[in-house]
C-alpha cells in the first residue's frame, strides 16, 4: 500500500462499516433478496473491476447457448438510458452500455442480451418476453443482493487477489474480504498461461476457500486482430513495426505485456474504464500514429473499446487508418475445466 493511503484509512473504515451495516440487515431479513425459478448464475467480483467478468461472462455463453437459451442480464454500466432493455440490431453502447453491446455483437440473435439497473425486475422482464429463457447470466452481480443467484460465481485476478487488496479509497475493493464466503465457485483469473504448482499451491493458502466453493483458475487467450469497419484484414506475415495500443479498460497491463511481443516498438495510450472518447481523445490517438516513422503500422485497442468507438458521432477522426481491435477469451486450466463444465451444466439442469 503507498504510503498517502495510510491517510485515506478512516474513510476505508467507514466505507466498510456501511458495506457490513448492508450485509447485516440482508443476512438477518431486514433486506430480502429474491429467488426466481429459472437457473440464475451471477459472476461478480469484490473489487472495482480488471477480473476478467466480460470474458469469462462469455465462456459460460458458449458452454451453454448449444442447447439452452440464454440470456445475460448486466446494469448497462455508462449506459444513457434507463429501465429495461432488451438489445436488438439497432442498439449501441449509448442505449445498452459496452459489455452487453460486445456480447450482442458476438452472438447477436442466439442469446437474449437485456440490461436493467433493477436486476429482479430485469428478471421478471426477461421472463415476459416471447423467448422461453432456461438459464439468467447475470454480470458483475456479487454486490446485488436484491437477487439470490442459484449459483455464484466470484473472480479474483491472480495479480491482486481480493485477500491482498483493501477497502475503498485506500484500495480496490468495493466489498469486504468476508464476502466472499458468499460464493460457490472462486475462479483466480488472468494467470500464466503455464501455472506452476508453486504459485497455484501459494494462492490456495492464501485465499482458504471454504469447503462448501470450488477453486478454478483461468487464463486469457488473446485472438487474431480484427479490422474496424472499412479496415482491410491485416495480411502482413511480419511483426508489425509499431503499434498505437489504446485501451479504456480496468487493468490494461497484461493486454500491454502480450502486445509487445506483436511488434518492434510500442506506443500506448490508457484512458479511463468505461471511457467515452471525444473528438480530442480521437486526434490524439491519430497524432500518435502519424508521429511514428515506422512503415509497417497499425493501431489496435481492445473489444471493449471497438463497441464505444462503432457508433462514435467522432469516428471518422481515424478513417483510413488501419485500426484493429484484439478479441480475448478466458479459459480454465486443463486441471479443473472438466470439473467446472461440469457443476455448471449439473445446476442448471436440475430440476426446479
Amino acid at each position: 500500500m503507498n504510503f498517502w493511503r495510510v491517510f485515506l484509512i478512516p474513510f476505508a473504515c467507514l466505507y466498510g462499516l456501511v458495506v457490513r451495516i448492508r450485509h447485516f440487515l440482508f443476512n438477518h431479513g431486514f433486506l430480502v433478496s429474491e429467488s426466481f425459478p429459472v437457473p440464475v448464475i451471477g459472476v461478480g467480483n469484490l473489487s472495482l473491476g480488471g477480473t476478467g467478468k466480460t470474458p469469462f461472462i462469455e465462456y459460460l455463453i458458449m458452454l451453454l447457448k448449444e442447447e439452452k437459451n440464454v440470456a445475460t442480464l448486466s446494469r448497462g454500466y455508462g449506459r444513457k438510458t434507463k429501465g429495461f432493455r432488451l438489445a436488438g440490431p439497432e442498439s449501441s453502447y449509448k442505449e445498452i452500455g459496452d459489455e452487453p453491446m460486445q456480447y450482442y455483437h458476438k452472438f447477436g440473435s442466439s442469446i437474449t442480451v437485456a440490461v436493467d439497473e433493477d436486476r429482479r425486475n430485469g428478471i421478471r422482464q426477461l421472463l415476459k418476453t416471447d423467448k422461453k429463457i432456461d438459464v439468467i447470466l447475470l454480470d458483475d452481480s456479487f454486490q446485488h443482493r436484491y437477487v439470490k443467484p442459484g449459483l455464484s460465481i466470484l473472480l479474483t485476478d491472480s495479480h491482486k487477489l481480493y485477500v491482498d487488496n483493501f477497502l475503498l479509497p485506500t484500495g480496490t475493493l468495493r466489498d469486504t474480504v468476508a464476502a466472499a464466503k458468499r460464493a460457490d465457485i472462486v475462479i483466480v483469473t488472468k494467470t500464466h498461461r503455464v501455472l506452476s504448482p508453486f504459485v497455484r499451491r501459494s494462492i490456495v493458502e492464501k485465499l482458504k476457500v471454504k469447503p462448501y466453493q470450488q477453486l478454478y483458475f483461468s487464463f486469457i487467450v488473446y485472438g487474431k486482430f480484427v479490422p474496424f469497419p472499412g479496415v482491410e484484414k491485416y495480411v502482413d506475415k511480419k511483426k508489425p513495426g509499431l503499434i498505437v495500443l489504446f485501451s479504456g479498460i480496468a487493468n490494461p497491463a497484461p493486454l500491454i505485456e502480450h502486445t509487445r511481443t506483436l511488434c518492434n516498438e510500442l506506443v500506448t495510450l490508457k484512458f479511463s474504464d468505461h471511457h467515452v472518447y471525444t473528438k480530442k481523445d480521437l486526434s490524439k490517438i491519430r497524432s500518435a500514429f502519424d508521429d511514428a516513422f515506422q512503415r509497417r503500422k497499425i493501431i489496435l485497442t481492445t473489444e471493449k473499446d471497438a463497441m464505444r468507438l462503432i457508433n462514435s458521432p467522432y469516428f471518422s477522426a481515424l478513417e483510413n487508418l488501419p485500426l484493429f481491435y484484439i478479441p480475448i477469451r478466458a479459459k480454465l486450466h486443463e486441471e479443473g475445466r472438466h470439473n467446472f463444465r461440469n457443476q455448471i451444466l449439473e445446476y442448471v439442469k436440475k430440476d426446479r
